[in-house]
Parts: structure tokens; sequence; C-alpha cells
């Protein structure tokens, strides 16, 4: 399995052979409470807009993986929107014959009156390993907000010998998810 450099079809085809695969780190669910102390943590609140519309924009934006697509990745997934067990491969050049994918699989979901929003974890060929959560909230006041968490530390030879340049692409990655979630809840 090669997700460093695959076809848009290479990356379809991954989605059945990962079906079964299991997640590639031990503390499944971490970004609901602690974050392990030897992985790279990320936790990010932005407040995004006001208002129901604003709130159900951006969140139909993250589980349709519009935030993706928004943010200048291409997505594959095994389902149109996110639910448990969805299989995605994200890829970081989109519109390019290949790209560097990141297979994940959703393993959580929430969604209740003011809070929507899902969660993955990496599966193999991910350059990291390690989990991430996307959700919006909405206050009582009606103030939404997004919130990123996320762990992880580097899975490959080529993530390990970037060391700080890897991790900068991820805050670069996020800072551009925020940017996505800011537009969609836009209505742009």
């Amino acid at each position: 399995m090669d997700p460093l450099l695959t076809t848009r079809a290479r990356r379809v085809a991954l989605l059945d052979r990962l079906r079964d695969a299991e997640l590639t780190y031990a503390e499944v669910g971490a970004t609901a409470g602690w974050l392990p102390p030897d992985a790279q943590p990320l936790r990010r609140t932005v407040a995004i807009g006001r208002g129901d519309r604003v709130f159900t924009r951006a969140a139909d934006a993250i589980v349709g993986w519009r935030m993706h697509h928004l943010a200048g990745l291409d997505v594959v997934a095994s389902t149109p929107t996110a639910q448990i067990g969805t299989t995605v491969v994200v890829t970081f050049v989109r519109g390019l014959p290949v790209g560097l994918s990141a297979p994940c699989r959703v393993i959580d979901v929430v969604d209740t009156g003011n809070r929507r929003g899902f969660t993955y974890g990496t599966l193999p060929g991910h350059p990291v390993s390690g989990e991430e959560r996307f959700e919006v909230s909405r206050d009582p006041d009606g103030t939404v907000r997004l919130h990123l968490v996320a762990f992880s530390r580097h899975a490959t030879a080529v993530t390990r010998a970037l060391g700080p340049a890897a991790t900068l692409g991820q805050r670069l990655v996020t800072h551009r998810y925020v940017q996505a979630v800011r537009r969609a809840a836009a209505g742009r």
C-alpha cells in the first residue's frame, strides 16, 4: 500500500483495502478529553459567527467533507457524510494526478442540538499517527464556535526526517480548516 503518492483511482481502491484496517494508535477517543503527553497536541477554538444559519452551514461543511474541499484538499470517502466507520482518504494536493494521501476512519460522531461534528483516527499509510476532532458548538447567546482538537506522532521516515516542517504543515492545514469553515458558515 503506497498512499504517499497515489492517483485518485488508487485512492478510491484504497478505501476498500482499508475497510478492516486497525487504527495506528492506542489512545482511541483521546481528543474528547486528555491528549497523550508524548504526542504533538493541537487545541484550537475559534468563534465563527452567530445564529442558527451559521451553525447549520458550518456543521454541514464539516460532516459533509466540504471543509476539507474548501481547505484545498481532496477527499475520497466511503460515505457522503461522516458516520462512525466511514473510511476516508484525504489528499494534500488537490487537482493534481498525485498527492500525499492520509487514510483515516471516523470513530465518533456528535449530533446534538448545539454540537455537531466528528472525530477520525489514522489508518496504516498515514504520514502521522493520531486523531483529529472537528466540531462546531452553539452557545446559549447564539455564538457559534469551531473546535479543532488533535494529537499526532510522526509515523513515517519522511515525517520523522521533516520533523518541525511536518508539524508546521499540520498547523497550516489547521489554519486552512478554520478559514474554510468561516467561508462555509458565511454562505460562500
